[in-house]
């Protein structure tokens, strides 16, 4: 047998990388942020957020002794995303990973549905992510050293959630999805790979207020693995995708759904 000269445990080390994280405030997108810096990578910390989100995200990253910054800004705009890329590197340095979490839910009836909520949703949802792709690729081709971009879809942009009336979120997540296999092929031969993750019932903030506790209980039977994802297992897929053990991955939805999508 010919002599193996691979370190796999290196191949999830992120260290001496500066990663972008859109919706670093909370749920998913904060605990992979956390995530990437307890793996080495300086991160710079993005969402339009009010509250403390951010603050909190940061004080994590500090504790695992690594390098963060905050950006209060809004991913539906392009002049700000590059502003925010344009901080990065100024501050952190080139960057070479991200990830793209800042998005919404809502529901309603198709037939009752105001174009506004539609919109809006759209806007965050898909325009945000094709945004934030782009101002954070045109930096990776500029600096020549390629990169690895992961997006945050859901499984809903796959199957159809029962009981569940939101026809524009399902669609915003299928369009994540699609552009996501899209920009993996336009960047293909420049060295940048671009990935999604399709989560399933997690439990977010969102997911866990106490007025929805009748309908988690559904989710969770609804479940093979009878109960929801916790967003720390969120962070595995997401350093995979974005760290050198997924070299030969691009293209890819990675669906992380207890089982759901097999039945």
């Amino acid at each position: 047998m010919q002599e193996m000269t691979l370190n796999a445990p290196a191949l999830f080390n992120l260290s001496g990388r500066v990663a972008l994280v859109t919706g670093a405030g909370s749920g998913i997108g904060q605990r992979i942020a956390i995530g990437l810096a307890e793996c080495g990578a300086d991160v710079a910390l993005l969402d339009r957020r009010t509250d403390d989100g951010l603050s909190q995200t940061a004080d994590c990253i500090a504790k695992a002794g690594r390098k963060c910054i905050q950006i209060a800004s809004d991913v539906t705009s392009g002049e700000a995303l590059a502003e925010a890329v344009k901080q990065t590197e100024a501050e952190l340095g080139p960057l070479r990973l991200a990830l793209n979490a800042a998005g919404i839910a809502n529901a309603n009836p198709c037939e009752d549905m105001e174009e506004d909520q539609y919109q809006t949703l759209m806007d965050i949802n898909m325009k945000g992510v094709w945004l934030s792709c782009q101002a954070e690729a045109r930096a990776m081709l500029a600096h020549g050293q390629g990169g690895s971009i992961v997006n945050i879809a859901s499984m809903s942009g796959v199957i159809v959630n029962r009981g569940l009336t939101q026809v524009h979120y399902n669609a915003s997540k299928a369009g994540v999805i699609h552009m996501s296999k899209s920009m993996a092929m336009e960047w293909v031969d420049r060295g940048i790979r671009v990935n999604s993750i399709s989560p399933g019932y997690t439990a977010t903030p969102m997911n866990t207020r106490p007025e929805m506790v009748h309908q988690t209980k559904e989710f969770e039977s609804q479940t093979p693995m009878q109960r929801m994802a916790s967003v720390d297992e969120m962070v595995g897929p997401a350093v995979f995708l974005l760290s050198d053990a997924a070299s030969y991955c691009t293209g890819v939805d990675l669906l992380v759904d207890g089982g759901f999508c097999c039945w």
